[in-house]
């Protein structure tokens, strides 16, 4: 067993289940895939802190390694007429699902933020992980001290030395690969696209810390590839969107294996930051067109894409996907890493 592996994670499969923030990850995932003798993250993301707390006593009760991943309240500020500019121009959108979009208040908020550190420090899990920035010093402190390790997602070498400043105990190296929302710091600045293997390398390089590798991958080379280059583990996420345990949509699900989406794009028509997703008829409506603002932007469409998934409407959907997307099969999850780790 790699010894970083072994500190940090506590599994010897070099495999982890991403967090999925919005419904794809789930106990009953994370239960699978630590079967398989993987490492798996809840995702706290859009969850209140009650419904947090109920999933960590799921994972813990399974008995399996698992972390928690919080998003940092790193908001992107969108001016009130911009945000009306816009919510006016996809309020067609709305219409067939009765949904006023040209009306919606503006929302921001934190996320829960304070209440989901007091309860990982009253309840410390073994790992927690924060995306979208820099946690305070002091929350990192008080997690380490209540026993939990602390990982940072970065997406550059200058993020990962911020974040080593910090004192935490590893990194997530993020290309631009991945699916879903980029963890970047800078999101009106996304940093320039790297291979994989090239990120861990300059981000072990930069902090000497473990890094576990995220993004793209479609299978065991991507998976060799990442360990070669250092890193101690590799994250997937997009691999197990179809898994039998997954909490994706039906219509997510199918549009994943449609063979007429043919490519992924990196769109903040959504939610007002940059993320990785199937191109769709909304992105091609509204791609250009649409303002940075999160989380504003991810409430205006929230209640659309909630209603476009109900009605099996993928082309207003949002279809979160890393470039390997076309690896993801539907199977039980156990089966899925073990199929990658006999790859290794």
């Amino acid at each position: 067993m790699d010894r970083r592996r072994e500190e940090l994670l506590g599994v010897d499969v070099p495999v982890v289940a991403a967090p999925m923030g919005g419904g794809p990850t789930t106990t009953g995932l994370a239960a699978a895939v630590g079967s398989a003798g993987a490492f798996a993250f809840l995702a706290a993301g859009y969850k209140t802190p009650e419904a947090t707390a109920d999933e960590i006593a799921g994972a813990r009760a399974s008995g399996r390694p698992f972390g928690v991943n919080v998003f940092v309240p790193t908001p992107v500020p969108v001016d009130e007429t911009e945000f009306r500019r816009y919510a006016t121009r996809i309020a067609p959108e709305g219409a067939p699902y009765g949904l006023d979009l040209a009306a919606a208040a503006r929302v921001e908020d934190d996320d829960h933020w304070a209440a989901k550190i007091d309860l990982l420090v009253r309840d410390p899990v073994p790992v927690v992980s924060f995306t979208f920035g820099l946690p305070p010093a002091a929350v990192v402190r008080d997690l380490r001290r209540a026993g939990s390790r602390v990982l940072v997602t970065v997406t550059d070498p200058a993020e990962a030395g911020a974040a080593a400043d910090l004192g935490v105990d590893g990194l997530v190296a993020q290309s631009a690969e991945a699916g879903g929302h980029f963890g970047t710091f800078t999101p009106d600045r996304p940093p320039p696209a790297r291979p994989l293997p090239e990120l861990v390398g300059l981000v072990g390089d930069r902090t000497g810390l473990p890094v576990l590798a995220a993004g793209g991958v479609a299978g065991g080379q991507d998976v060799r590839a990442a360990l070669a280059a250092g890193a101690a583990a590799v994250l997937v996420g997009t691999l197990l969107l179809r898994a039998d345990e997954s909490g994706a949509s039906r219509t997510h699900r199918d549009a994943l294996a449609d063979p007429r989406r043919d490519r992924t794009v990196v769109t903040r028509a959504f939610t007002g930051r940059p993320a990785r997703a199937l191109r769709n008829g909304f992105v091609d409506r509204h791609d250009t067109e649409a303002p940075l603002g999160y989380p504003a932007l991810h409430h205006l469409t929230r209640p659309l894409r909630t209603a476009a998934a109900r009605a099996g409407d993928a082309d207003r959907l949002h279809l979160w996907a890393g470039t390997g997307w076309r690896s993801a099969r539907a199977a039980p999850a156990a089966e899925i890493i073990a199929e990658l780790s006999r790859t290794l």
